[in-house]
């Protein structure tokens, strides 16, 4: 059985992604990976970010040659426009000065408000970045 386990915001400096229980012997390439991440970027959306992104994966564990191992495989994606959202994402207190304001009104279609009823969350910017 696989396991996936993903962490990191949207915003945020890097999205990570574990893959647990993948089995050993496949063949695996950052280039096979990074070919379909750039299918992302012909999609549409309503910001300009998939016209500065170019997500470029690296493999932290789990392939030796380009093959599996069998233990869990690690794969990091880094944000390049980390730079402009480091203050506002920062994880650490900011304090009452924070560059952007909360964001208090849910997209329709998204996740947005039951992220934030179960989380308990004020600022929807908390669940948006995940969501």
């Amino acid at each position: 059985m696989l396991t996936y386990l993903t962490s990191g915001e949207s915003h945020g400096p890097r999205l990570t992604a574990i893959i647990d229980g993948f089995p050993a012997g496949f063949e695996i390439s950052t280039e096979q990976l990074n070919f379909q991440l750039q299918r992302r970027q012909k999609g549409y959306g309503r910001g300009g970010r998939m016209k500065i992104e170019q997500d470029r994966v690296t493999i932290v564990s789990g392939l030796r040659h380009g093959l599996t191992l069998g233990s869990p495989i690690t794969l990091d994606i880094e944000n390049r426009d980390w730079e402009n959202w480091s203050k506002t994402m920062a994880p650490e207190p900011y304090g009452e000065n924070d560059p952007k304001p909360a964001v208090t009104r849910p997209r329709p279609g998204h996740a947005d408000l039951s992220g934030a009823l179960k989380y308990g969350h004020r600022d929807i910017r908390n669940v948006l970045e995940r969501a």
